[in-house]
Formats: C-alpha cells, structure tokens, sequence
C-alpha cells in the first residue's frame, strides 16, 4: 500500500500545513512584540529627534536621562513604556503641572512642550525618538 517513506512525507505535509494555519504556533511574547512595534511606528523618531532636541533636551536631557529637578528620565520611564502613542500624544499636548499629584519634580512640565505651535503629528514623531532611547 504505501511504503514508509511516503508515510513520512504525508505526516510531515501535513504538520506544515497544520503549522501554517495555526500561524506557526507563535506565542503571546510575539504578538506584545509586534504591538510594540506598531506602537513606534506611529512617528518618525529621525524627525522627532529634530523636536527633541529643540524643546525637550533642556529637561530630560540629550540621551533621555533626565536631568535632576527638570525632567524625569525616558532611559528607564516605566511610564512611556506602560503607555500606547495615543495616550502619550495626550500627556504631551495638555503636559503636567506642578499642582497635579503624580507630579514628582515639582516643576511644570508646559503643555506641548512650552510650543503650542507643535502638532500632533510632531508628537507623534517626538514619542517615537523617545521610545528608542529606552533601555
């Protein structure tokens, strides 16, 4: 009838095809990643590095480290990282003053960086620069 080999061949054809469909058996981790990405992708972090440097350097300094009193750091934000783009679009454009109880460094953080000719679309890039500075 069939010979062994062809037994094999019909099994194998068949976990491909089984692993195709399923998409592979990829895992949870994956899909956060692919998120994430898509996340970043939102801006262009060249342009928003040209932002940065103009409006929010003077606080958060020029690696995203922060700087004592000003700004708190990106380098290590849990705050960026548990936020999406859109929710950060939103702290950005209305910022963070010092009478708000989640502000830790008693300083204004100005809405939309102390610009308010900066566009959404600005942020949007200013996000994504800042997105690689994380460590």
């Amino acid at each position: 009838m069939f010979t062994k080999k062809t037994v094999l061949i019909i099994v194998f054809m068949f976990l491909l095809v089984a692993l195709a469909a399923c998409g592979g058996g990829g895992d949870s981790t994956s899909s956060q990643a692919e998120e994430e990405v898509a996340a970043v992708s939102l801006g262009d972090a060249d342009e928003g590095k040209k932002q940065y440097d103009m409006l929010c350097i003077a606080c958060h300094g020029p690696g995203g480290e922060g700087i004592e009193g000003l700004g708190k750091p990106f380098t290590t934000s849990d705050f960026l990282r548990e936020k999406n783009d859109e929710e950060m679009v939103e702290f950005v454009t209305l910022g963070r003053p010092m009478s708000d109880p989640l502000n830790t460094t008693g300083v204004d953080m100005p809405p939309k960086g102390g610009n308010p000719a900066l566009t959404e679309d600005q942020i949007f890039d200013i996000i994504a620069y800042v997105r690689t500075l994380q460590e």
